[in-house]
């Protein structure tokens, strides 16, 4: 057994291997369980006892050495992929950064938005209510008992005990009314729940905001005043509107809110149906019985309510023509907002 020769062979390819992968194979070949140097090691025991000394005094240099020379070349191996790594990878942190696009409010967020901004400007508090509601304040309270047939013109989304989710804000007229004394105005922007099929028109979650005003000499002129001035407000120009006889359990008298249709410009299209306007919202002269369910005296107050659909309100201003674009999450969409 040549360890001499041994021990040049396995320095010289422990210098040339290139990678730690080579390098672990040259290290189980010679200093491996079953390496060539192990074999030797294991060998001694049948040697004569003077010759097993001095081979294995050698063997154990051979081995020593081969171990030092395989760490240095590990080492070696190590620093050189940290630095190609670090090549690789390497940042000039001078350089100017990646423009990162900026998003934006969603097109609802910002009608509703600009919608308070309105109203409050004209002198009216927000108001907010629970989501979850009792069937007392969604209908009993509203002028909308059991047995009333209005109560199917709502498609309910009920829970458990007598819960549901609120199909409209009016409930919040009621719910301020008990705790605040009039005189009194307010909107309560919120989510309505409807438990119906979705279409380009129809969703089960919308937008609604309310409006509210109470004092001892109310009329329709106010509102009529207070709405024309909103309408102009939100779609920046101005807008022609009508007030027709409709009906609504909470509201006596009660109207729908129309406005010229801002696609034919009230010239008739298949939009508005040819007729040249479009219904945006529900009002009237609040109800005796809300204003008793609410613990205030109807003779001594007088007040009206509004109740515009949000989303149909952005649809109109932009000519938007599906309602589930608002919550589709389509970035097209919501880029040009």
């Amino acid at each position: 057994m040549d360890l001499k020769k041994l021990k040049n062979s396995a320095a010289k390819e422990i210098k040339a291997a290139e990678d730690l992968k080579s390098l672990q194979e040259l290290f189980k070949k010679y200093l491996g369980k079953q390496g060539e140097l192990t074999q030797i090691l294991r060998s001694l025991k049948d040697l004569p006892k003077r010759e097993r000394i001095m081979v294995g005094k050698e063997a154990n240099e051979v081995k020593n050495s081969l171990s030092l020379e395989f760490d240095e070349r590990e080492a070696e191996l190590k620093d050189r992929e940290v630095k190609a790594a670090q090549e690789k990878e390497w940042i000039d942190v001078t350089a100017p950064g990646k423009k990162i696009p900026t998003g934006s409010l969603h097109p609802l967020t910002q009608a509703r938005r600009k919608a308070e901004e309105i109203f409050q400007s004209m002198g009216f508090e927000v108001a907010e209510g629970p989501d979850i509601e009792t069937e007392w304040y969604n209908f009993d309270a509203l002028n909308i008992p059991k047995d009333h047939p209005a109560r199917d013109v709502w498609d309910t989304f009920y829970l458990k005990n007598g819960f549901l989710l609120r199909t409209h804000t009016s409930p919040v007229q009621v719910r301020y009314m008990e705790k605040n004394n009039p005189p009194l105005r307010i909107i309560v922007p919120g989510t309505v729940y409807r438990h119906e099929a979705t279409d380009p028109s129809h969703e089960f979650q919308l937008q609604q905001i309310e409006g509210l005003m109470v004092d001892k000499n109310i009329s329709v002129a106010n509102l009529k005043a207070i709405v024309g001035e909103f309408f102009k407000r939100f779609f920046e120009k101005d807008i022609d509107f009508r007030l027709r006889p409709d009906f609504f359990p909470f509201t006596e008298p009660s109207f729908d809110i129309s406005i010229t249709c801002l696609v034919c410009k009230g010239k008739g299209c298949p939009v508005c149906k040819e007729s040249g306007w479009l219904e945006v919202a529900g009002a009237g002269m609040v109800h005796p019985n809300v204003f008793k369910a609410a613990g205030l005296v109807p003779g001594q107050w007088q007040g009206w309510a509004f109740g515009f659909g949000l989303e149909r309100l952005v649809m109109l201003k932009h000519k938007i023509n599906d309602i589930r674009l608002f919550r589709s999450g389509d970035l097209r969409f919501l880029k040009q907002f």
